[in-house]
């Protein structure tokens, strides 16, 4: 336990946005305890912490080691020793603790720790952090979902160009077994655990269609989730981007150098509407697909290695043409980087309503148990200077007040006025941390609300209406 303990909360003294005391951290960790056995409970008497159970000290340790100064190692060293002593006692003394086991006890210590710190740092187990693996860098697997539908098992989604698009299956054909054992519409789960594997392993699947059997052998492989897909619906070129994997920005390139070498649109609506973010990496890729120049975002922290700069340098792909960006309450970490990017620059107009709120910025550490370490350690902000965390991303034309409040702003910007001056003003001056108060004040000035077909709407009166979009992309 103590290789797990000791170069976490070195890391998290060194790297973490807010600056914890060792005490604390030792405080909030062993009250992490009382969720596995309520029995148990953490105390500072004087210059002690004390470990009770019922009203009976446990353990007892002085302060004086966690107040010493030094770099973060030592000091997290210093935290862990004392945890150790803690967890083994309260071990020997809690059956409760010793059904919960070692792996829920450090995971209900680092719980209640990161509580007190931040809503987005968090200890990953062993088995989950493989999974996030894999979807960081796509799935290890066939490109395919199945699900339960009336009687049987169908292929209800199939990955472009994954190993089961290229085979030919598509949606709607009936799974009947996975390596010959049969499967029915009660086994989604077995065919999810027969499904997966290792990569370059194979795995054969007995299919129907149309009451024809087939057998299809697939070799598994990473399979990168699509994310982005696009229509034209007359002269503008609508683009859904439901998440930033690592290949969003060569697809979102395709597409805009696909259509606009065909017959270019008169705008470009970017929808980001339920986009809960991805890859920074491709959140910055993405913005640079529509600008020459300027900061895309910024970040900082503590740690000196937190405060940078993300420039844009690429080419227009849009070509000078309206860029109308869709946003709403579930849009989320990258997607709000993008659109106040965007925005921030003058290169596009927002709709919708405020975002999500996102903008804290995690490192990942692995630990030797196999387990992960996610730690806040940097903010980020919109090109002129305030934070998206709490904040998020107002839009210049705001859709979710309803039609008539989103009709009366399409007339201002007509008549060259800004609906959302004032919030916007407001929000560009905002610098961390903002009160709570002023959060409150600036969101509700545009209510965060799922997406809506006024903002279709309202996104193809701007690209139509040059004065009303100029305006718009003017800013407050």
């Amino acid at each position: 336990m103590g290789e797990v303990l000791r170069p976490s909360h070195g890391l998290i003294l060194e790297r973490h946005l807010e600056d914890a005391s060792p005490t604390n951290m030792v405080l909030w960790s062993l009250r992490g305890l009382a969720v596995l056995d309520p029995r148990l409970n953490a105390e500072i008497r004087t210059d002690r912490i004390l470990l009770l159970n019922d009203d009976r000290v446990l353990a007892t340790a002085a302060l004086a080691p966690l107040q010493q100064p030094g770099p973060p190692d030592r000091r997290g060293t210093a935290v862990a020793s004392l945890l150790e002593q803690f967890y083994a006692a309260a071990w020997r003394a809690s059956p409760a603790i010793r059904r919960a086991g070692s792996e829920r006890l450090l995971a209900s210590g680092f719980d209640e720790l990161f509580n007190h710190l931040d809503p987005y740092s968090r200890y990953v187990t062993a088995e989950e952090a493989r999974g996030l693996r894999e979807r960081r860098v796509g799935q290890s697997g066939l490109g395919l979902r199945v699900a339960a539908q009336r009687n049987t098992l169908a292929i209800v989604a199939v990955t472009p160009d994954g190993p089961a698009a290229l085979a030919g299956i598509r949606v709607g054909d009936r799974l009947l077994a996975v390596d010959g054992r049969a499967l029915g519409p009660r086994d989604p789960g077995l065919a999810a655990r027969l499904l997966e594997g290792a990569e370059g392993s194979e795995v054969t699947l007995t299919l129907s269609r149309a009451g024809r059997r087939r057998t299809v052998t697939l070799l598994r492989e990473v399979v990168v989730p699509e994310t982005v897909t696009a229509e034209r619906r007359g002269e503008i070129l609508f683009i859904r981007l439901t998440g930033f994997s690592a290949v969003t920005d060569r697809r979102l390139t395709q597409v805009l150098r696909d259509d606009f070498a065909e017959r270019p649109p008169r705008g470009v609506v970017l929808d980001l509407r339920g986009n809960r973010g991805g890859l920074l990496s491709q959140a910055v890729a993405v913005a640079d697909a529509f600008l020459v120049s300027g900061v895309v975002m910024r970040t900082e922290g503590r740690h000196p290695d937190a405060n940078r700069r993300y420039l844009a340098g690429g080419q227009d792909l849009a070509e000078g043409r309206p860029v109308v960006v869709l946003v709403d309450g579930r849009s989320a970490s990258s997607a709000e980087i993008v659109a106040a990017a965007l925005a921030g620059s003058g290169r596009a107009a927002v709709v919708g309503s405020a975002t999500q709120g996102k903008g804290l910025i995690q490192v990942v550490a692995q630990l030797p148990n196999g387990a992960e370490l996610m730690v806040t350690w940097s903010r980020v902000l919109a090109p002129a200077g305030w934070p998206i965390q709490g904040l998020g991303v107002l839009p210049a034309l705001c859709t979710s007040l309803g039609p008539e409040a989103m009709a009366q702003g399409l007339a201002q910007l007509r008549a060259g006025e800004a609906p959302m001056a004032v919030a916007l003003s407001r929000q560009r001056v905002a610098r961390a941390p903002v009160l709570a108060s002023e959060v409150a004040a600036l969101r509700n000035a545009c209510p965060p609300a799922e997406g809506r077909e006024d903002d279709l709407v309202a996104a193809r009166a701007l690209i139509e209406t040059p004065a009303a979009y100029a305006r718009a992309v003017r800013g407050p």
